[in-house]
């Protein structure tokens, strides 16, 4: 459940707060007030896209925070699948938006994507707007409402189905690049076995590569590698200014105060230690510039294997290892050209039963919708009935598509009639906004039903409905409150009646600026608020005394 809204420099709101209850909440207020920006602000804390006007003037960020009570059991176990975990039963989402544009989405403190946003939002909250009716003339849409509503029954196939899709998809796509005939078996098996040649005749081995560049590296620098080593046997041990010459000198001149000190003798041997380290380190500088050998034909001779090897690399892989795995790859390729009908044909069995397990799971998950399509139809038909459609006929008629896909075979269409005698048509050519906005109530309430979301937004979904309708459409919102916390945005004084909480949004301006503002009504403000809704500009004694009929009527409900 939406237990509050926090909303700070969005639009015309500066900052305002809402603690939403359970039951059904009402938003009203004047046309212009505020209203859809409070549940756009929603939206973005849900990580939808911001859009370019929604930042208040002047502000330099904005901040929407949503906080939940999640209770619900396969909720809880949702959302720990995707490691977000309730604290205390609350989960709290937040977003934060530069003026530049930027955002930062955080669940609980923590900083996530907002893809994950929508994803953890998805099982706390749907949002039913004034543009979802058009949803309803979108003919892919009606197998999704379906598949929806038989949930339960379906997620299981559903699941299986869209992974034996996958395996026939991979089998089908294998027996498709098989398809050669004799010559083109003849010309490809010529030149996998001329490249699997060409990598043998390398004679290749793991790490050579890496040695084979070190040694160029240090051929191709040995003049300037003999020059320096010799200049440092020259600074060492090349003559009378060496270091060794003069460490000996140093060594021999110390010697002599050995005998009147016993700390010049420590610092003697400490001397004696470094001549003698000099000495094997110019033993070992001799042997190097006697052992370091350049020659034009060795350096050739790297340069050339060097070349090779990366010849192959720009063609079969960026290391010896991948070069070596390629080839293994190709004498596989060569095994099954060599063997190619046995190989053909085991790939048709392989995808013959492939298709026959889709085929399989393709019927069961039609057959399932089908049964399932009778009681969902049935149920919108009563919520249709409690929405003052007082003769609807409505089905759901089926079609098979002549391809298979992840999702069945299943192509399905609601066809309605709304009035007696008239033949049922296709709901697409519905064309009366009002009808549209009580299918889609039906359809939502029946839903909700079998829906496991606690919250319920409705955003003026009593667009183009009025007199008894109006009525018959806020008992059905009522009813639904009854196992669903509802928000609702309308303008209809039936449906506001029937609020548990009741809000007003206002607006107000100074000289400065204009700001929106939204407050709790009890429920005489309620019940005035109402008058306002019925009377308009003027409000008389004879219009409070509706609204307050109005009022002790829907409390009976």
């Amino acid at each position: 459940m939406l237990q509050n809204l926090h909303v700070k420099n969005l639009a015309l709101i500066e900052e305002a707060e809402v603690e939403f209850g359970p039951g059904l909440n009402i938003l009203s207020g004047e046309t212009g007030a505020g209203k859809s920006i409070l549940i756009g602000s929603i939206h973005l804390a849900l990580g939808e896209k911001v859009p370019r006007d929604m930042l208040r003037e002047n502000a330099q960020d904005a901040f929407v925070e949503l906080t939940f009570s999640v209770n619900l059991p396969h909720t809880v176990a949702a959302l720990n699948e995707m490691d977000l975990f309730p604290e205390d039963g609350e989960l709290l989402l937040s977003r934060k938006i530069t003026a530049g544009g930027r955002s930062v989405c955080r669940i609980n403190g923590e900083t996530v994507s907002a893809a994950v946003m929508r994803r953890a939002a998805s099982l706390l909250i749907d949002i039913h707007g004034q543009q979802e009716h058009q949803s309803l003339l979108t003919q892919k849409n009606h197998l999704r409402y379906l598949d929806a509503y038989a949930k339960g029954e379906l997620e299981e196939e559903l699941a299986a189905l869209a992974e034996s899709y996958r395996t026939y998809s991979e089998c089908k796509k294998s027996l498709e690049e098989v398809s050669l005939d004799e010559e083109q078996q003849a010309r490809e098996l010529s030149f996998l076995q001329y490249e699997i040649d060409e990598i043998d005749q390398a004679h290749l081995q793991p790490g050579e590569d890496e040695e084979l560049e070190a040694e160029f590296k240090r051929l191709s620098n040995g003049r300037k590698i003999l020059d320096a080593a010799g200049e440092c046997r020259e600074y060492c041990a090349g003559g009378n200014d060496s270091a060794s010459d003069q460490i000996d000198r140093a060594l021999r001149a110390l010697l002599a105060a050995t005998d009147y000190d016993e700390q010049a003798g420590a610092l003697a041997d400490q001397l004696q230690e470094i001549d003698s380290l000099l000495g094997d380190f110019n033993r070992d500088l001799a042997g190097y510039l006697e052992d370091f050998e350049f020659s034009d034909e060795l350096f050739a001779q790297t340069e050339e294997r060097l070349n090779l090897i990366n010849h192959l690399k720009t063609k079969f892989g960026k290391t010896i290892e991948e070069i070596l795995e390629q080839k293994e790859q190709k004498e596989a390729e060569v095994e099954k050209l060599m063997h190619y009908e046995e190989y053909r044909r085991e790939l048709e069995a392989r995808y013959d039963k492939a298709e026959e397990a889709l085929r399989e799971l393709t019927l069961k998950v039609s057959e399932i919708r089908k049964a399932e399509a009778e009681t969902f139809t049935e149920e919108i038909r009563g919520a249709l009935k409690d929405l003052n459609f007082k003769d609807v006929q409505l089905s759901l008629e089926f079609e098979q598509l002549d391809h298979y896909t992840a999702n069945g075979w299943d192509d399905a269409r609601f066809f309605i009639s709304t009035n007696p005698g008239e033949p049922v048509k296709p709901l697409d050519n519905i064309a009366s906004g009002g009808e549209l906005s009580r299918i889609m109530l039906a359809l939502k309430t029946v839903l909700a039903g079998n829906d496991e979301i606690e919250t319920l937004i409705f955003d003026e979904i009593d667009a183009g409905i009025g007199g008894r309708t109006a009525q018959m459409v806020a008992e059905k919102i009522k009813q639904t409150a009854r196992d669903h916390q509802v928000i609702c945005i309308t303008h209809l004084p039936q449906i506001a009646a029937m609020a548990d909480h009741h809000f007003l949004i206002e607006k107000t301006s100074d000289e400065s600026s204009t700001i929106s503002e939204i407050r709790p009504l009890n429920r005489e403000e309620s019940i005035m608020e109402l008058a306002r809704m019925l009377g308009g500009a003027r409000i008389t004694d004879a219009v409070c005394l509706n609204a307050r009929e109005m009022k002790e009527l829907a409390e009976q409900c």
